[in-house]
């Protein structure tokens, strides 16, 4: 009973019971997912053994490329493998295991090795690329939950993935196992990036772009050079200093001693602090400050910004080890790099 403002307060109260009771289910599911998937990994970490390093051992001594393979959800894997392999140091490349067949196996040289995925080992598409792996002496790494597979028979090491149910319900669809073929994938990249000394120099070289990119930016990558430096003699006059800054419009201008070595800086602040008539007349000496902050060429630009900002300036000079000029860079290079 009760009038339309009961009834309505009645029907909202069943919508959000039904919602609640929703969301409070699909919750559920997304734990019992990501808890099953985070035991085949622990079981994955538990297991690993020597046929690990084999695989290591076989990927670094490869003086061509990794080609990764696979199919269907294991094939997606595999690219995504092959991305991180190529972008950690270690050349790789994704080959589809049909178009294989079909012409792509000319892209196999005799100096790679071939990492292939496939969570049973009897992915019958697997043949020629592994008939072609055995008769030219390429070195072949199964990453397969099939122990005894024709895949695992063939491979030179096998990477065997522990039993782990997968987090579908029904056990079918591809969850916990390709989960662990990406974390082996991972953990093989990552392995190898360590064993080559990958530095984040080299990492900026392969990830350009994108915020990754803007963060691994070196100061030699924006600073100003050459000409651009705005330098003065500490015996020259405020009035040919002032013309220097004028001219280079960065709002500063460093001092440099005979030797070439920076003893100093000038900025707008401080020509604001010695604002008299006699200004012009004085030598930069008598002017400027003599802690400039400084910073190496080879110094991230987001370390850089960092002192920038701490300090409480807009620019820095970049120095040799004998403290010498080499470089300028301003808070707006910075800016315009994308480095925040």
């Amino acid at each position: 009973m009760g009038g339309p403002l009961v009834r309505e307060r009645a029907a909202t109260a069943r919508r959000d019971g039904a919602g609640g009771a929703r969301v409070d289910a699909d919750l559920a599911i997304a734990r019992r997912v990501i808890r099953a998937e985070i035991s085949g990994l622990e079981r994955l970490a538990e297991t690993l053994d020597g046929a690990f390093h084999r695989t290591v051992e076989a990927c670094a001594a490869a003086r061509g490329r990794i080609i990764v393979t696979g199919l269907g959800k294991s094939g997606h894997v595999a690219r995504k493998i092959a991305a991180t392999l190529a972008s950690t140091g270690t050349p790789a490349q994704f080959i589809h295991p049909v178009e294989a067949s079909h012409g792509d196996l000319g892209m196999i040289g005799p100096e790679d090795a071939v990492l292939a995925l496939s969570n049973s080992g009897e992915t019958t598409e697997f043949a020629d690329i592994i008939a072609f792996s055995r008769r030219f002496g390429i070195p072949l790494v199964a990453i397969t939950g099939g122990a005894r597979s024709t895949l695992a028979g063939a491979a030179d090491v096998v990477l065997l993935l522990p039993g782990a149910a997968e987090a579908c319900p029904m056990g079918l669809a591809p969850t916990t196992s390709t989960t662990m073929m990406m974390a082996l994938g991972d953990a093989l990249a990552l392995a190898l990036l360590e064993r080559k000394g990958f530095s984040s120099a080299d990492f900026q070289r392969f990830h350009p772009g994108g915020r990754l990119g803007r963060r691994l930016l070196r100061v030699r990558d924006i600073m100003h050079r050459g000409e651009e430096i705005p330098l003065v003699a500490p015996s020259a006059r405020m009035s040919d200093a002032i013309l220097v800054m004028t001219a280079k419009s960065f709002g500063c201008v460093g001092v440099c001693e005979t030797g070439g070595r920076l003893v100093g800086v000038i900025t707008d602040g401080d020509l604001r602090r010695h604002m008299r008539d006699s200004l012009l007349c004085q030598t930069v000496r008598a002017v400027m400050h003599v802690t400039p902050k400084t910073v190496s060429a080879a110094a991230l630009a987001a370390d850089a910004l960092g002192i920038m900002n701490r300090s409480a300036i807009t620019s820095l000079f970049i120095v040799d080890e004998d403290a010498r000029p080499i470089g300028f860079l301003h808070m707006h290079d910075c800016l315009r790099a994308g480095v925040a």
